[in-house]
């Protein structure tokens, strides 16, 4: 436990087993900052600047234990074993549920707390910790962004309330102790491109700073009291964001007033120096974060501060200072009392994928999902109508989780739902993403003897250490080879931290031809040593890759007919890496023959077509037609995909489009002459049951959009351009394929007219609008109000602003009467140097549950501002 600590924080000599007397949620304010202050000054220089450091080592002479801050909540708890896995922050966006999102906040950390809480060790590993590195609230500017879908969309105010509600989830409502620490990141202005993070300069104006980029920040940093703040890799105005003591020291803590500890992104400290060249060498570099107001540094750059305090480049109370607001964290968190101190010390592991959290990821993903495009074919008929199941994203793992995930204990793909809900489902996987993409082995090119019509899948034998060998401890049939790695993930027989896993069976091609297989490790960043593997063929090895980097993990084969061939796959698990696949490349035109062939004898066809985490991420190692290194060049549709889809048009069946991806797509014809569209995002471990709960009415689409989807990339400014002209639905003022906050219903909904509080307004008054809105459809339905203002069209106001949402759950025939506040900072508009001012002149404001168009930009109500006014930050 790590509370013996509290000992010398309070004067006294506890040893490991004694228990502190007092809590320090008893304690004055002043009486902790003293305790901290006389454990730091029993630290030698050396074992500060540690403690700075991500990774900090235990000091046992003063029962300190060690600590590793870093830890992920984006969606879930992630990277380590078994916890809910929401869907992906972009789909939780798209909920417009700030409530609901509040429920994921305290479910990540609940699952954290109950790990932390088990621990065997007093100290934590990686992952293990109370410190999230979440949310992700950038501002998602240009779709082409790999990591877009790690945020809350393009809107500061929607992004904002989201977050709010995921940080007061995610911290608890104890007035003393935290349930976990939220980290906001990347401050400030972090979009891209992937490719040159490290050194890239964003050049932002002012007005955009200030309207746009830190909106959400402040708000989090302030209002919502969120623990810690994460600088970004990149420059911001030619100073990296790290070095910033005008952002970090002047703005953050003085003007906003934020008391938190900040974070750097992991090695962006270093950068400073290495990509920069900000600073001559690491001591430079790590005085200036330090001098900056970077208290934690997620790498090693901050080992060089001994130099720097030699070199009188920063001052020891400067170090101390970081290091107070480190270990009052620590305390808030109640690492240093007694488990009975916080309320939150008791948390049990039974709480960890619990039954209340999986209804939860399906609620989630159930409002996640956006209806795009309805001619009345849905919903389909589950018990009557025969459905081709067809894409490659129809039965991927990778698809439902994205990135920052944690391991799913039950992940239900759509086909594994749809076959579950309907009566007649048959699946082709069509096509790959794109032409060198590979795509997992589909479960029916797998068969457990070499007869074409035996059982389909494989033998898995797992094994405790070494290579496959001797008894193994565990015998099952699976279906495929696609998992998280997470030993408990195979089995719970296994026990060791190193163990290895045999699959055997044989593979049926569904044509003659060339063919690749690969086995893809999804490998840990920064670690030393990596899983290895051999792959057999007919009894022949293909792949023999001992864990280097440079070892190969796909061989190209020729085969020249249908027949099956053996295949045995052995695995040795043996680092820190997060998943395998059995993966392949087989040629176009047998997929397509196949899919065509299934959706020939069906009555509707429902295409799986979209994205995934291996097209766009976080610096990846991609580059392709339409992509490059985790983000974009194109937002159209794979041409691999979009040749699927005309194919299956050809058959004349209804078409129901399936979208999975964690940006906007640009549908082109392929995609507009279906009978339907949904956009699923990545939606999470139960994203396949809530696919098909939207499919059959079981549930009924409810989510917005909280992106434009454009129609190419020639309407959007260069990438690299961080201006916000042209750019969201605030600024660009030309034709879209969905506009943001677009999404239908089964339903209809139906508003009355706005009523406004007043007609006037000030600097010191606020405006209270009130619409009644009705259920006049024949289901019952969750329907999204948006609150829109257009303030006077002056220089720097924006087109449109969202300034308020309301989700409403109305049966057939309901009707309720809705009430937004709208205060005068709401009302503001930022002028070139960034300052808010009120301004005079006419504004008015729409509520419906879309933003408005051209035709009901009338159906609102104005009010007058007589004169300007500044408004304080």
């Amino acid at each position: 436990m790590l509370l013996a600590s509290i000992g010398l924080l309070i004067g006294s000599t506890l040893t490991q087993a004694q228990t502190p007397a007092v809590c320090f949620s008893e304690q004055s304010q002043e009486a902790i900052d003293r305790s901290i202050d006389a454990l730091i000054a029993k630290m030698s220089i050396a074992e500060r600047i540690a403690q700075l450091q991500d990774r900090a080592p235990a000091i046992p002479r003063l029962n300190v234990p060690a600590y590793n801050w870093w830890n992920e909540g984006l969606h879930g708890l992630a990277r380590n074993g078994y916890a809910t896995v929401f869907p992906q922050a972009i789909g939780l966006a798209a909920t417009w549920d700030a409530p609901l999102l509040k429920q994921v906040g305290d479910t990540v950390s609940t699952e954290a707390r109950a790990k932390f809480n088990a621990r065997e060790e007093k100290d934590s590993p990686r992952y293990g910790g109370l410190t999230m590195w979440s949310p992700n609230v950038n501002i998602f500017r240009d779709p082409r962004w790999g990591r877009g879908q790690e945020t809350y969309g393009e809107d500061p105010y929607l992004t904002a309330t989201l977050a709010t509600g995921f940080v007061q989830g995610l911290q608890g409502a104890d007035p003393f102790y935290r349930k976990a620490d939220a980290t906001p990141k990347h401050f400030a202005a972090h979009s891209g491109p992937e490719e040159g993070r490290d050194s890239f300069n964003a050049v932002v104006s002012p007005h955009d700073l200030a309207d746009t980029y830190l909106h959400a920040f402040h708000v989090l940093t302030g209002q919502a009291n969120a623990a810690a703040l994460m600088c970004s890799y990149n420059e911001i105005n030619g100073t990296p964001s790290c070095a910033s003591a005008t952002n970090l020291q002047s703005m953050v803590r003085q003007d906003w007033g934020f008391k938190g500890y900040v974070v750097s992104d992991c090695d962006a400290v270093g950068d400073i120096s290495a990509y920069h060249h900000y600073a001559p060498d690491k001591a430079h570099a790590a005085a200036a974060a330090l001098n900056a107001g970077v208290d934690l540094d997620c790498g090693k750059t901050y080992a060089a501060l001994q130099q720097s305090l030699e070199q009188h480049l920063v001052s020891e109370a400067t170090l101390n200072l970081s290091l107070h607001r480190l270990f009052l964290s620590r305390v808030r968190l109640g690492m240093m009392d007694a488990p009975s101190c916080s309320p939150y010390g008791q948390i049990a592991t039974s709480e960890i994928d619990s039954a209340a959290h999986r209804a939860l990821a399906l609620r989630s993903a159930e409002e996640s999902i956006v209806l795009l495009k309805n001619d009345g074919t849905l919903p389909l008929h589950a018990a009557t109508e025969r459905i081709a199941v067809i894409g490659p994203t129809a039965d991927t793992l990778k698809v439902l989780e994205a990135n920052y995930h944690g391991t799913a204990r039950n992940p239900v793909t759509p086909f594994d739902a749809l076959r579950s809900s309907f009566a007649h489902v048959e699946y082709a996987q069509g096509s790959l993403l794109a032409e060198g993409v590979s795509a997992p082995v589909p479960r029916d090119a797998l068969r457990l003897n070499p007869n074409e019509d035996a059982a389909r899948g494989l033998h898995a034998e797992y094994f405790n250490a070494g290579m496959p060998g001797g008894a193994p401890v565990e015998e099952a049939t699976v279906e495929r080879v696609e998992y998280d790695i997470d030993r408990v993930a195979l089995t719970p027989a296994l026990t060791s931290k190193q163990y290895s896993a045999r699959w055997t069976g044989f593979l049926l091609p569904p044509a003659s031809g060339q063919y690749v297989l690969r086995v893809n490790v999804e490998r840990c960043w920064d670690c030393k040593t990596h899983d290895s593997f051999a792959l057999y063929i007919d009894d022949k090895l293909v792949l023999d890759n001992r864990g280097e980097k440079a070892d190969p993990d796909r061989v190209s084969l020729n085969f020249a007919d249908q027949k099956s061939h053996a295949l045995r796959l052995e695995y040795r698990h043996t680092g820190e890496d997060e998943g395998v696949a059995l993966e392949w490349e087989p040629p176009a035109s047998a997929l397509l023959e196949q899919a065509v062939k299934t959706a020939s004898k069906a009555d509707a066809i429902v295409a799986f077509v979209g994205l995934s985490p291996d097209l766009e991420g976080e610096a990846l190692q991609v580059k392709l037609k339409g992509f490059n290194g985790g983000d974009r060049t194109s937002l159209d549709l794979p041409e691999a995909q979009r040749t699927l889809l005309r194919q299956l048009q050809q058959t004349g069946k209804p078409l129901i489009v399936v979208l999975t991806s964690g940006s906007a797509v640009a549908s082109g014809d392929e995609v507009e002459k279906a009978k339907a569209m949904l956009e699923a995002w990545y939606p999470g471990e139960a994203g396949g049951e809530a696919i098909a709960n939207i499919l059959s009415g079981k549930s009924n689409p409810s989510g917005r959009l909280p992106i434009t989807f454009y129609r190419s990339v020639s309407d959007l400014p260069l990438f690299a351009d961080y201006s916000m002209a042209h750019r969201t639905y605030r600024y660009f003022d030309g034709p879209v394929l969905y506009p943001f906050g677009f999404g239908l219903s089964y339903s209809r909904f139906r508003y009355g007219a706005v009523r406004l509080t007043s007609s006037t307004a000030s600097s010191t008054t606020q405006i209270t609008a009130l619409v009644k809105v009705s259920n006049t459809g024949r289901v019952a339905g969750g329907e999204v109000a948006e609150l829109y203002l257009q303030p006077p069209q002056q220089r720097g106001a924006p087109r449109l602003a969202l300034e308020g949402v309301q989700r409403v759950t109305l049966q057939p025939g309901e009707e309720r009467e809705l009430s937004f506040i709208l205060t005068p900072q709401q009302m503001g508009t930022v002028n070139d140097s960034g300052q808010r001012n009120l301004n005079a002149g006419r504004y008015r404001i729409y509520i419906g549950g879309s933003q408005p168009s051209l035709k009901t930009r009338n159906a609102g109500r104005s009010f007058q501002v007589k004169r300007t006014e500044a408004l304080t930050p």
